[in-house]
This record gives structure tokens, C-alpha cells and sequence, in this order.
């Protein structure tokens, strides 16, 4: 088996989300998770004897040196890319597997040449890329894989006849195709108006590309004069495509005889890069089924010995609930019933829980109370307490909540994954891939809770400065509040909802048919590939910006090309995919609406690494609400028939306020403290006349400025986002500046603060680690810069709101008021009023969002009131 390393790594890097995979030093990890796991399942399944992996060094080959724009137009290799090939190659070396490269030469002549030798020597010859050169290789003893799709987990298996159903001719002929069509991915240009079933015509009826080109005058019509005109490009593309299959390697054959798999040095590489099932599979690989966790990633050397479960109900549990300290509590669901564990580091219990049972009536007494207890997820665990007809109160520990919080970019996403980083050990998970587990592979909720309580101890134990208190008065306080939310749900004007479907739907089409009459044809106007060429080919357009995939398509690009290029195509396919956009919002929201007439989005408290609340199923938060037609599906949401109206809630400019209070710039805190138009204000320092005097466009430029420097914007991008020159954002910017120096002089100390500590904090002390910041990358660093500026901003306005959740919560309780809170807008808050509670509710609201905290500038609140949620604004 010869494996393309790159062709290989780049297709894990491109199906596996970079953010998911990310070292607690922040090394990404993705290309080699993905990488490994297929490798592991190669090994198992073709268990062949003989493994090399070959790399390119470089781009630069004999083939740029004859033709130098090969490849040129690829991208630059991602920076979070960079890196992870050489731990990939010391990842690959631990498991026994030769790696080679060859200056001058790329990875594809090194399979070519490894697989014309074992054919030779009597080999079966698996060659593995994603790479489309390597077809030309297979025969009646070599095999090409290929990944079928994005990623690397299926994979097609290219034999000779598989390559003659797929394309029409024998895999040696490949090439001649590839010439003739060319190849976009290597830049190669092939003949104009030659597509691959005239080249397969062609190859089939001439026998072979040096025939075709030896009797080219007889191939009539334009796309034989096409041929004519351009059959130096066919020849060259032969040239560069034909794979070498004879470098000169210093191994042998022998030298690729599969080595042991060295499991020190494996978990040494493994624990590195942070993979913990990884680390099982290699280990299963070698013949050992549970491979120990070294000593550095463990918190102590010796795991403690797992205590025996106890089954108890009735009087026994409650003695063990009362004495037992903030036990850790896992509900599963187990064919219709539910069954518990509960641990404390000592000891574990488990039970079958029937609930309503006499038996469990004290457990379900403890449950509800406010007996300190620690979950994983605990929002999760409070719907399966529901869904038994119970109650989940008194959770004083999260571990999920803790991980995330002590590193927000890549919490741990599992209860196991949480052991291994915190305790270093490795909870049993059983095979995924096995249908039946072994008895005792799988941890039962007892097991999993005794995990659970000693990782959650030593996730509390690694806080630090002011983490324990934005977990313990912040996070925690607020999932119960969020479980509360996604279960009261909003209510839903549906036919309003589907009329506007229907609406949407004809315009649409419309919108599509005048697109069509405008370039006379039809087209798919979703397909970037026809686009690109009725763009740029058919109107001849200027060209956007480059991708892998040609030109750009994307809704910025076209919309400055329409200004600078206007064209009733254009015109007709930007509002075609703003009203699309509208539909597929307007059909997602119905299709979300529940049997009892609302809607249940699921808020995800984790959801983001400045620690602002996220919205799915569906999301709530992408609703356009500067458009007429937003506001229209705004009109959708609605209170029930129990209730008076709808109020929401907002804080007015609160990330400006944040920043006049970190900045103390004496102009900004002026501004707010005076109740003065926040940007008019500005914009008279900045322009030297008085606020009345300040013009819409003054405004807005200053508007556009005051947030844009939150999120380190650029002159460019200044000058880009107000359509003036750059010179004019500079000076722009040298003005506020000038007149607000305070904002200038923080902003630098945000960053400055934060190369020396790698993280940044808001004003609660909730911390957001950036270790990209002493990255050597030039790009990764200088996007960790831009992201640590608006951090703490960010980060605080999410922990006032999240404050302000709470105490509303808290209080409207305490009022024994029927009104409700609703649903969590970014800064907005959304609530069903009961008749007669509008004055009470609103003081409520006021005092709680207004004193979420004390900052040198007020907190203003705006409050609005309708019958739907676009009513309700203000």
C-alpha cells in the first residue's frame, strides 16, 4: 500500500472543522485526526504487509520548471495547515510506516515508481490518492483508492474495469483524456470547447493522443479547429501528467515491510496532539486493548481503584443522598425506562428508576431539591428528568461548562474526552463500529458518574483568577433559565408564515425568469460553475476574486460588480437569492413549528468562545431585522390567546458603552452620560461642527468607524465598507483619534495585555485563551490580534445579558407573575405579557438588565410592546 501523504491530508484538513481540533497550545489537529482514523481503517481492513506514505517537499518540480505556472493557480497553503505534515510524519513514524519525499520530484512519481516495482516483484498494489494523475496507474496488480467524496472516509475502489465503467477508456489512456480536457487544479488549460466525451471519442476512435495529433485534419467542424489551433497545449499536458515511474529512492522494497507500531512513542505523540480515541485504535492495531495514558497527561500517577455500585432504592439511597458531598448524577435513557448513576469519589450507586414509584420518592425528592449535585450537560439531564416527570434543581457543577470555559475554542465535546484531558484516563467507550458491544466495554451511569465527579473536582481545580466566578454566578445560575426558555418556546402566526412562503416562492421564480430573458437562456443561478461562465465568459465581465473553484460568486463580489458593472442579470440574480434566502428562513421556521403552535429553538450556552449564547433548530438569531422583509417573518412571532401582548427588551449601543467604560475616554463617557446621539456627538468633535450640523452620511461614516475599530478594521476596510478612498478612511481615522485618544490608547493595551498573559478577560473575568498570539504565522497571529481586541467587548456584553437573564428570572418568580420570558436575541430580550402585569413586568426588566452591572456610563434599556415581535420593537 502506497499512500499520498498531502493529497490524503489536505482532503482531512478540508472535511473536518478546524476548530474542533485544536491542542490546549492551539496546534490544529484536523488533517492528521482525519488522516490517522483512515489510516487505521485501511490497516484493518486490507492488512497489507508492505506501507510507505510518500510527501511533496515543496511545489517546485522538474514539471515547474518547464511549464512555471503548474499549480500556480492553487491558494496559499491555509496556516492552519502548516504545521501538522511534520507531526503527521512523526505521528506516522511511532506506527512503524516509512515516509519518503524527493526533492524535485512530487509525492505521485513516488507512488508511481513504488508500485511499478512491487507490481513487478509480485506484489498486489494498493495505491491510495486523491489525485486523479494516479488512474494512469492502475493495471491488472495495482488498485487505486480514491476518496469519493470531500473527505477521506469512503473511499472507491479503481480497478480497470471500474476506471473503463467510469470513463470509457483503459487507465493508461487516462493521461491522454486529462491532456486533451486539461486539468484546473494543476493549471493546465486543455483544448477550448473540448469537454471529457469528446476526448473519449477522440482516444477511442484514434486509438491513443500521439495518433489523434498525427491525423488532427481529419477531425472537422470548430472543434476540430479548435484542436488544430491549440495541440501544443495537449502535448505539454501529456508531458506534465505522465507520472515518473522510475525516481531514484534510497529505499528498497524490504525497507517498507510494515515495522512494529512502538505504543511509547505513539502515546507520546498522541498525548501531544490531545487524541485519546485515536490512541485505543492504534493500540488495538498492536494487539493491546486498553493502552495506559502516560504520567504527563495524567493528574496523578495512579488511578484510583474503581469502587463497586451499589442498587439501592427507597430509605437506603436517601441514607446514601444525605451523606453523600455533591455526588455526580448521569439519568440515561434505557429502552423506555431511565437508569441512574450517582458517585461520589468513593463510592457509586445505580438504580432503575420507575418514576412515580414509592420506591423513588426520595431520590426524586432529592432530585428536585437543592442538594448540591455535579452533571455533564447538565440542561440535557434536566429534560431527561422532565421527560420522567420530574424536576432537575441544585446543580452546582457542570464538567461540560467547566471545560468549556477553562478553553472555550475546543471544550471537550464528551464525558470521556473530558477524563482523558483531566484525569488521564481512559474511560470505557466500546467500538463504535461494533453492532453488539462486549459486555462491560460501554461505561453504565454508575461508572460514568464516579468518572464524572473526580474529572469535574480536577476541572474546578485548574480556575483560575476570576473563572470560578463567572462559572458559579454566571453560567451555572443560567442553565436552568435556558432549559426554562427552550421549553416555553414562542408562539406562531403559521398561516401568516406560509402565505409568505407562497409570496416568496413566485417572486423567486420571477426573479429567475427575468434572469433568463437577460442573457436569453436558462441557467441554474445556485451553481457557481455556470455563473462563473455566463459572468465572465458570455457578458465578459471583470473578473472577481480567485478561488479553487474559479472565480468568486459570492454575494459581495457580485454586488461591487454591479455597481461598477450594472447589468440586468445581475440585478435580477442578487434579488433572486435575497428573496431565496427569505424562503428557506420563512420554510425553515415552518417546518420548526411543534404541535402545540410554537416554536422550540435550542440555545446553545456554549455555543461560542466569547461566551455569547448561540440559536439552533432553527436559529432565532439570523431573523434580518433592517429589511422590510425580515421585519415581515418578524410579524410571524406572536403571543398566545393567555396572554396581552408581547414586550421586548434591548440595551441600547452596549458595546460602545463597554468600551467607554474600559477605554475611560473622557468624549465617549461624556457623550453617553448627557444622553447625547451617541454618533452625532462624535461625529461634531471629529468634523468640527455642532451635533445639529452633523449630516445622515456624517453620521453613518462615523457609526461605521466607532465599531469597526472594536473589530480592528482597517483603512481598507474602512474605506471598502463607506465606498470612499483609503486616504480619506486614514484621515478619518487620525481624527477620531486625535479627538478620542482614550479609545486608541486602549485598544493598543488590549492587545499588548494580551500577547503577554495569551488570553484576554471582560470585566467579569471570564477569560478566552488566544495562544495564536505567539504564533511565529504572520496570518495567525495578526487574526488572533484582530479577535483579542473585540474580545473582552464581547465577552461583556454576553455575561450582562446572561446576568440580567437570571435576575429577571429570579424576580419574576419572586412576583409570582404569570408573564414569562421567552427567547434571548443577542442583546434582546423577549417576553408574554399576562393581562395587568405590563407596569410590574417592565420595573422588573428595567432594574434587572439596567443594574446587571455598574459601568461608568448607564446602561440603557429600550422597551417595546405588540402583538408580534415586529410590533414590539422600538
Amino acid at each position: 500500500m502506497i499512500i499520498d501523504g498531502h493529497s490524503l491530508a489536505f482532503r482531512a484538513f478540508y472535511a473536518l472543522p478546524v476548530d474542533s481540533f485544536q491542542t490546549q497550545s492551539g496546534q490544529h489537529t484536523n488533517a492528521i485526526h482525519g488522516f490517522i482514523a483512515m489510516l487505521i481503517n485501511l490497516l484493518s481492513n486490507e492488512k497489507p504487509d508492505s506501507l510507505a506514505v510518500a510527501f511533496d517537499i515543496s511545489r517546485h518540480s522538474f514539471r515547474t520548471e518547464e511549464y512555471p505556472e503548474y499549480k500556480g493557480t492553487r491558494g496559499e497553503t491555509p496556516v492552519e495547515f502548516k504545521g501538522q505534515v511534520p507531526l503527521l510524519q512523526e505521528a506516522l513514524h511511532a506506527m512503524g510506516i516509512q515516509t519518503i519525499e524527493k526533492e524535485n520530484y512530487e509525492a505521485d512519481d513516488i507512488l508511481a515508481t513504488l508500485a511499478t516495482r512491487g507490481a513487478e516483484a509480485g506484489y498486489r498494489v494498493l495505491v491510495v490518492s486523491g489525485d486523479r494523475d494516479t488512474i494512469q496507474l492502475v493495471d491488472e496488480n495495482i488498485t487505486l483508492l480514491y476518496p469519493s467524496k470531500q473527505g477521506v472516509s469512503e473511499l472507491t475502489r479503481y480497478d480497470q474495469e471500474k476506471v473503463f465503467e467510469r470513463y470509457g477508456i483503459r487507465p493508461e489512456q487516462y493521461p491522454e483524456i486529462a491532456a486533451l480536457v486539461g486539468e484546473t487544479s494543476d493549471n493546465l488549460p486543455g483544448i477550448p470547447r473540448v469537454g471529457e466525451k469528446t476526448a473519449v471519442k477522440w482516444i477511442n476512435q484514434f486509438g491513443s493522443l500521439e495518433e489523434l495529433l498525427a491525423r488532427q485534419d481529419e477531425v472537422t467542424g470548430k472543434v476540430g479547429e479548435s484542436l488544430r489551433e491549440n495541440a501544443h497545449l495537449a502535448e505539454r499536458n501529456r508531458r506534465l501528467n505522465r507520472l515518473v515511474r522510475d525516481v531514484e529512492l534510497e529505499l528498497t522494497l524490504d525497507d517498507l515491510v510494515r515495522g512494529d507500531i512502538d505504543l511509547e512513542a505513539v502515546r507520546e505523540v498522541f498525548s501531544k496532539l490531545e487524541f485519546r480515541t485515536l490512541l485505543q485504535r492504534v493500540g488495538k492495531l498492536a494487539g493491546v486493548d486498553n493502552v495506559a495514558v502516560p504520567e504527563a497527561a495524567a493528574s496523578t500517577s495512579l488511578a484510583p481503584a474503581k469502587p463497586e455500585a451499589k442498587n439501592l432504592i427507597d430509605e437506603e439511597l436517601g441514607d446514601w443522598l444525605a451523606k453523600a458531598d455533591r455526588p455526580a448524577l448521569v439519568i440515561a435513557e434505557n429502552l423506555g425506562g431511565f437508569e441512574v448513576g450517582l458517585a461520589t469519589p468513593e463510592s457509586s450507586v445505580v438504580l432503575t428508576w420507575k418514576p412515580g414509584g414509592r420506591d423513588y420518592a426520595q431520590f426524586e425528592a432529592w432530585l428536585a431539591s437543592d442538594a448540591p449535585k455535579v452533571c455533564w450537560d447538565a440542561k440535557a439531564q434536566m429534560k431527561l428528568a422532565a421527560k420522567a416527570g420530574s424536576s432537575l434543581a441544585g446543580v452546582t457543577g457542570d464538567t461540560a461548562l467547566a471545560s468549556w470555559l477553562l478553553r472555550p475554542i475546543s471544550a471537550e465535546k464528551t464525558l470521556a474526552d473530558a477524563v482523558f484531558r483531566f484525569l488521564g484516563e481512559q474511560m470505557p467507550e466500546g467500538d463504535p463500529n461494533q453492532l453488539i458491544p462486549e459486555e462491560g466495554s460501554i461505561a453504565g451511569p454508575e461508572v460514568q458518574a464516579w468518572y464524572l465527579v473526580r474529572a469535574n473536582a480536577e476541572a474546578e481545580r485548574r480556575f483560575e483568577g476570576r473563572t470560578a466566578a463567572v462559572y458559579s454566578e454566571i453560567e451555572l445560575p443560567l442553565t436552568p433559565v435556558l432549559n426554562a426558555l427552550e421549553v416555553r418556546g414562542v408562539q406562531i402566526d403559521l398561516p401568516l408564515l406560509q402565505a409568505h412562503e407562497a409570496e416568496l416562492r413566485d417572486r423567486v421564480a420571477n426573479f429567475e425568469q427575468q434572469a433568463f430573458a437577460a442573457i436569453g437562456h436558462e441557467v441554474n443561478l445556485s451553481s457557481p460553475k455556470q455563473l462563473q461562465e455566463v459572468l465572465f465568459e458570455e457578458l465578459d465581465m471583470p473578473k472577481t476574486r480567485k478561488t479553487k473553484s474559479g472565480y468568486t460568486t459570492d454575494a459581495a463580489a457580485l454586488a461591487e460588480l454591479q455597481v461598477k458593472n450594472p447589468h440586468p442579470f445581475l440585478d435580477a440574480l442578487l434579488a433572486h437569492r435575497d428573496a431565496n434566502k427569505l424562503r428557506q428562513i420563512v420554510e425553515t421556521l415552518m417546518k420548526a413549528v411543534q404541535p402545540d403552535g410554537r416554536i422550540h429553538t435550542t440555545l446553545l450556552q456554549m455555543g461560542a468562545s466569547t461566551g455569547r449564547l448561540a440559536s439552533t433548530d432553527p436559529n432565532l438569531q439570523n431573523i434580518p431585522v433592517r429589511t422590510e422583509e425580515g421585519r415581515r417573518i418578524r410579524e410571524a412571532f406572536i403571543h398566545s390567546h393567555e396572554y396581552e401582548t408581547l414586550m421586548t427588551a434591548d440595551y441600547s449601543q452596549i458595546e460602545m458603552r463597554i468600551m467607554a467604560h474600559l477605554s475611560g475616554d473622557p468624549g465617549l463617557i461624556e457623550a453617553f452620560n448627557a444622553g447625547e446621539d451617541l454618533h452625532r456627538f462624535v461625529g461634531s468633535r471629529i468634523f468640527g461642527v455642532e451635533p445639529a450640523e452633523v449630516t445622515n452620511e456624517m453620521r453613518s461614516k462615523v457609526k461605521a468607524m466607532s465599531y469597526g475599530l472594536a473589530y480592528g478594521l482597517s483603512p481598507f476596510g474602512l474605506a471598502k465598507q463607506l465606498n470612499i478612498s483609503a486616504a480619506e478612511a486614514k484621515q478619518l481615522m487620525v481624527d477620531y483619534f486625535e479627538r478620542f485618544g482614550g479609545v486608541r490608547d486602549y485598544l493598543r493595551s488590549v492587545v499588548e495585555q494580551a500577547k503577554q498573559d495569551k488570553f484576554t478577560e471582560t470585566i467579569f473575568g471570564r477569560r478566552r485563551p488566544f495562544p495564536d498570539l505567539a504564533s511565529p504565522n504572520r496570518v495567525l497571529r495578526e487574526n488572533a490580534e484582530r479577535a483579542a481586541l473585540n474580545a473582552p467587548i464581547q465577552g461583556t456584553a454576553a455575561d450582562i445579558i446572561k446576568i440580567a437573564m437570571v435576575g429577571v428570572e429570579r424576580r419574576i418568580a419572586e412576583a409570582e407573575l404569570k408573564s414569562r420570558m421567552l427567547l434571548q436575541i443577542h442583546d434582546e430580550l423577549m417576553f408574554e405579557v399576562a393581562e395587568g402585569e405590563w407596569d410590574a413586568l417592565e420595573v422588573i426588566v428595567r432594574e434587572e438588565m439596567g443594574g446587571a452591572t455598574e459601568l461608568a456610563v448607564p446602561l440603557e434599556v429600550q422597551v417595546g410592546r405588540g402583538a408580534n415581535w415586529n410590533a414590539a420593537a422600538h
